[in-house]
């Protein structure tokens, strides 16, 4: 699973997820994205289970790339305990993906099973999705 080797700090703010994304907004990579519709916090387990779909649809064919990585620690309180006694211990890391982001792209596969797996990988992830083209295909976007 995704998680960054070292961190400065070990636990930071949740801060709010507002307004778009400053970069990442168009296909850089491969010939085809995925592109989110909503502001989420996407969790390792989520971009994994998200990048298994996706290989699994396109079948040794074509290349992947993930665009989003988990570099944030969320927190989290064990149950049952009362309030205090300082922030909760880090329980997985999150990707604070905004709306327009891409996050994942793909090359080398045919449109139809381009849209096969990111339909797939789509019902892996909390947000609405769009599937988006590299400018100059003559794709959406």
């Amino acid at each position: 699973m995704l998680m960054p080797s070292r961190v400065k700090y070990r636990k930071s703010h949740r801060s709010p997820l507002r307004g778009v994304s400053k970069g990442g907004v168009s296909v850089a990579f491969g010939e085809w994205g995925l592109q989110a519709q909503e502001n989420a916090w996407i969790t390792a387990r989520q971009i994994e289970a998200t990048r298994v779909a996706i290989s699994r649809k396109m079948k040794k064919g074509g290349k992947i790339w993930i665009r989003i990585f988990p570099d944030r620690p969320y927190t989290k309180k064990p149950l049952e305990t009362r309030m205090g006694k300082g922030k909760g211990a880090p329980e997985y890391w999150v990707a604070a993906v905004k709306r327009g982001r891409v996050m994942f792209e793909v090359a080398g596969v045919s449109k139809d099973v381009v849209e096969q797996a990111f339909r797939t990988a789509s019902h892996k992830l909390p947000i609405k999705v769009k599937i988006v083209a590299r400018e100059g295909m003559g794709g959406e976007q």
